[in-house]
């Protein structure tokens, strides 16, 4: 007899999945009403499904938390977390400014219909090209990351180009090396002392307008206290009519991770502001996993399943539409669709020829076999951004799921895609 799960088992991971997600009569998996077995079907596999209500109400919750704790504030979503044109079109529909880093981000932005002055330009490298481009199509606010950032826009920009100067605040934050942007020897900003030196040559400048500061301390960070560091850092340089704190806030991956909740992030922002910068300045801040990341789930289908010193099951995708956990270590959480929570421990690993091709390490799984749906939950962020052609294999579709109703928002590349560039 198959393994009985324990009573908590299905709860736990379903807490993991977009809200909202259930478990229908038959044992499977639905999301956003609807099941999991017949997304695979219509639209094949891996495909990473996107909860579009979840991801509606994430947005709003971030808008509203924040308009009603600082009224003069502005939600900019950090769009390299998840950059395709559905995605930019639906973060514009809730109000939130987008965060292009790069003239492609830019592109896609303004593909979707995003107006461009509610975008903010990044980049540590950014180019001529980029910043032309920028300047051309109306960029609300680009931020200054460097010296040579000051030089090209003093020769390319508009008069009254408006400019953030980032600043590397030299805080520690708790996460992944790769993940880390605050730290001192940052590749990212100006230190405190070169970013006064930056800022009063920006007040002289005749073409830019100085609107204030920003600061990101990097990503999947679970706990407030280097926000506020952070906060106090950047509050010391003067007084500005903007103050822009990044992103950064975690996101809950596995049943062991604790991100501080919304409500607490926010409220650890804005009572820190409240002591240390104006009261009519306006508070910017730049979400990116911590608002996708849980809309999001990947469909795979198992391929084989080998038992050995361990049981391996593999499935049809893996690093190239998953490179989180061979770059950043990121663990995942899975069920078989139809057989939720429960069962023997497993490896998942990926179709790749690469022996970092690891999907998930000890796992459990109920009674696995060839043909299975497999899901995993909290893949809305940076799959798609770091999906790859690896040993040719074509990237993913993105199906939006809403009350029941599937609709694909990005098609699933082809074998002729791979050769699209080709000129000879």
């Amino acid at each position: 007899m198959p393994e009985t799960p324990p009573a908590d088992a299905a709860e736990r991971l379903l807490a993991l999945f977009p809200s909202g997600t259930e478990v229908s009569a038959a044992g499977e998996v639905v999301i956003g009403g609807c099941p999991t077995g017949e997304l695979a079907a219509s639209f094949g596999t891996p495909t990473l499904v996107i909860d579009e209500g979840a991801l509606r109400h994430r947005a709003r919750s971030y808008r509203d938390g924040l308009t009603q704790r600082w009224p003069n504030s502005q939600v900019v979503w950090a769009s390299k977390s998840l950059p395709y044109t559905a995605a930019y079109r639906l973060m514009s529909e809730e109000g939130l400014g987008i965060d292009v880093a790069g003239g492609g981000e830019l592109f896609l932005a303004l593909a979707a219909g995003a107006d461009p002055r509610t975008m903010v330009m990044h980049g540590n490298a950014k180019t001529d090209d980029e910043i032309a481009m920028a300047v051309k199509e109306g960029v609300g606010t680009i931020v200054i990351d460097n010296f040579d950032d000051i030089e090209r826009l003093e020769r390319l920009a508009s008069p009254g180009q408006r400019v953030l100067v980032r600043v590397t605040p030299g805080v520690d934050a708790p996460t992944h090396a790769a993940n880390a942007t605050g730290h001192i020897d940052s590749k990212f900003g100006l230190s405190p002392t070169d970013a006064a030196v930056a800022i009063s040559q920006i007040r002289k400048s005749g073409r830019l307008v100085l609107d204030g500061v920003h600061t990101h301390i990097g990503s999947q960070i679970l706990d407030t206290q280097p926000f506020v560091k952070a906060v106090e850092v950047i509050s010391a340089l003067g007084e500005f009519d903007v103050y822009n704190f990044g992103g950064g806030l975690g996101a809950k991956y596995t049943y062991d991770s604790h991100p501080p909740s919304l409500d607490d992030y926010l409220a650890a922002l804005v009572d820190s502001a409240r002591s240390l910068i104006p009261s009519h300045a306006r508070i910017m801040i730049e979400p990116g996993r911590s608002l996708v990341a849980s809309s999001g789930a990947t469909l795979y289908r198992i391929i084989s399943v080998k038992r050995s010193s361990r049981t391996f099951v593999a499935v049809d995708g893996g690093m190239g539409d998953n490179l989180e956990v061979s770059l950043y270590g990121q663990r995942f959480e899975a069920t078989i669709a139809n057989r939720v929570g429960g069962g023997e421990r497993c490896t998942i690993v990926g179709r790749h020829c690469e022996s970092g091709d690891q999907l998930i390490e000890d796992v459990a799984l109920r009674d696995p076999k060839v043909g299975d749906l497999i899901a995993v939950p909290v893949t809305g962020a940076y799959c798609l951004t770091l999906a790859n052609n690896y040993n040719g294999a074509c990237r993913p579709p993105i199906v939006f799921v809403n009350n029941g109703v599937p609709r694909i928002v990005l098609r699933r590349e082809t074998y002729s895609d791979l050769i699209r560039r080709d000129l000879s």
